[in-house]
């Protein structure tokens, strides 16, 4: 398997969709998917009745996954970029193509 170029924790932008333009931070990876959870992205809502776990039922929000193609890192202006592996002193590390910065994670 080829290493992840988003992972959790990395600020990203979504490239299409409804929430086009919209930042936030990956909260879950899941790379055999190919799919990743943003937070405050692609909220689904959902109605539920009420249970025993919930007795109010109601409206439940929770924040469905994207696909990894539809989000793109995001560098210090905000602006999206793709994301390469260098070696520097022998260590594989994800750095910004536009930029040339080195990705912290």
């Amino acid at each position: 398997m080829a290493a992840a170029k988003i992972k959790k924790g990395d600020q990203v932008i979504v490239l299409s969709g409804k929430d086009k333009g919209k930042t936030g931070t990956v909260t879950q990876s899941m790379p055999r998917d190919g799919k990743v959870i943003v937070g405050g992205v692609n909220v689904a809502t959902r109605h539920r009745k009420p249970s025993q776990a919930n007795p109010q039922g109601g409206l439940e929000r929770i924040e469905a996954p994207l696909h990894i193609s539809k989000v793109a890192h995001v560098t210090a202006d905000g602006k999206p970029t793709r994301v390469r592996f260098e070696t520097q002193d022998g260590k594989k590390v994800r750095v910004a193509v536009k930029t040339g910065e080195k990705i912290d994670g």
